[in-house]
């Protein structure tokens, strides 16, 4: 395993130290935990971004629909 030195502000510290879930929780471990996270979150809002394009089109196809419209006017 490679490591390596990142220098972090203080203030940071001080958030991963609040945020640990318990106290002999590395850095290393919260961070990897954060970032697992992260990339969950990222990809369900890409899922949520596909399927509000698809649901966008889908609505406009129904909306712009003139034989649809024709029913209001018989």
């Amino acid at each position: 395993m490679i490591q390596s030195t990142v220098l972090l502000d203080k203030k940071i510290i001080g958030m991963l130290k609040k945020t640990k879930e318990y106290p002999k929780q590395t850095y290393n471990e919260l961070i990897e935990k954060m970032i697992s996270i992260f990339v969950k979150v990222k990809q369900s809002n890409q899922y949520d971004e596909f399927l509000h394009k698809i649901q966008q089109e889908k609505m406009k196809e129904l909306w712009d629909n003139k034989e649809e419209g024709a029913w209001e006017d018989a």
